[in-house]
């Protein structure tokens, strides 16, 4: 008998609606309202500013080490407004933007970067995740969450954020394995940033998409140029769409660039080259969406300007919230207080020895 093709339910295709031109696919261009295309792109200008703001009070030394968002705001900013505020959101850790979006105040991300996990609670009414720093451990918590939802018989949906290195992670074909057979309601949103901290994509992956591993676990999938909001949005409104209907998980890869730093421990000099850095620069997510509410005449130069302003003092006000909230949860001592109900004599000692130090510093 001949070798017959097989057949697969799905394909992956390549969406961009806005390109870094401004070359707009108008029959591709979501319907979004003026209001909310203003709320998107101002927490995109508050999300890059917060971001400036807080690599400097780390070179400071005010806060410790955190992941920055630079260059990946639309993959945030784009997939957020496609959800309701009753659908699950579960970040790694490099998803300040989205967290800005859910209503996290930025004086408490600020406090968790400095080292309180006071910083990182989560209010009971809320349906969001904490930061997950492990790789992809929150990928099948997200399904699970979201098969929470099924059995509940509610109509929400979940979304989660990884990195291109998660895909490599035993968790993340776990759970979409999962999310393939329950036909769970989440929404897999890969930004692929092109490198694993040092490691580029090309040598994480064979596959000529990170999308297409969907279709191993039977899901649809998607690849957008994930510095273009609008395609992002399209995106994720489709999937969120698919799974509140009842039709099962999808699987995003959002193509971006970390424009920063992989964390503020990480020198990305030496291991990937500027030229390829300047390449990345062009394509930028934030001068692009502002062109294009420019064109549309949704924002001037002086909304702009205006904004700025609004937003330094934000910042600004945000920091003088931290500092006073830092000072009333105490010093880095704090740290040995938690670990057991009864601190063992070893760990008291380790902890007068730590205060001794800190003092004669300090003196």
């Amino acid at each position: 008998m001949p070798r017959t093709a097989v057949e697969l339910e799905y394909s992956v295709e390549y969406l961009s609606i806005l390109d870094e031109n401004g070359d707009l696919d108008t029959e591709l261009e979501p319907d979004i309202e003026d209001d909310q295309l203003h709320k998107m792109f101002r927490t995109m200008l508050l999300s890059r500013r917060f971001d400036e703001r807080l690599l400097t009070l780390q070179r400071q030394g005010r806060i410790g080490t955190f992941a920055p968002v630079k260059g990946q705001e639309a993959c945030q900013i784009g997939s957020m407004p496609a959800m309701r505020d009753s659908d699950w959101f579960l970040p790694a850790f490099r998803e300040f933007a989205a967290m800005i979006w859910r209503g996290f105040p930025l004086a408490e991300i600020l406090v968790f970067a400095a080292g309180y996990n006071e910083g990182a609670a989560i209010p009971e009414d809320a349906h969001d995740f904490p930061i997950a720093v492990p790789v992809a451990s929150q990928i099948p918590h997200a399904v699970g969450v979201a098969y929470a939802c099924q059995y509940r018989e509610s109509d929400d949906v979940a979304i989660v954020f990884f990195g291109d290195g998660a895909t490599s992670e035993g968790d993340f074909h776990e759970a979409m394995n999962f999310a393939g057979v329950l036909g769970s309601p989440v929404v897999f949103l890969c930004q692929d940033n092109r490198w694993a901290i040092s490691l580029p994509r090309d040598q994480q992956s064979k596959s000529k998409t990170l999308a297409q591993k969907g279709l191993a676990y039977g899901m649809p999938c998607l690849q957008v140029d994930g510095n273009d909001i609008l395609a992002v949005y399209a995106a994720t409104a489709e999937a969120v769409e698919r799974a509140r209907n009842g039709d099962g998980p999808t699987m995003i890869e959002c193509l971006t660039y970390r424009l920063a730093i992989h964390t503020t421990a990480d020198d990305p000099s030496k291991y990937r080259d500027e030229e390829e850095v300047e390449k990345w620069e062009k394509l930028d997510p934030l001068p692009r969406f502002q062109n294009y509410m420019v064109e549309r005449e949704l924002l001037s130069d002086d909304d702009i300007d205006t904004m700025e302003d609004e937003i330094k003092d934000e910042i600004d006000q945000a920091w003088k919230d931290a500092e006073s909230k830092i000072e009333e949860l105490g010093g880095p001592e704090v740290m040995f207080d938690y670990v057991y109900a009864e601190r063992p004599p070893y760990l008291e000692a380790q902890r007068q020895t730590f205060l001794e130090l800190r003092d004669r510093e300090e003196g």
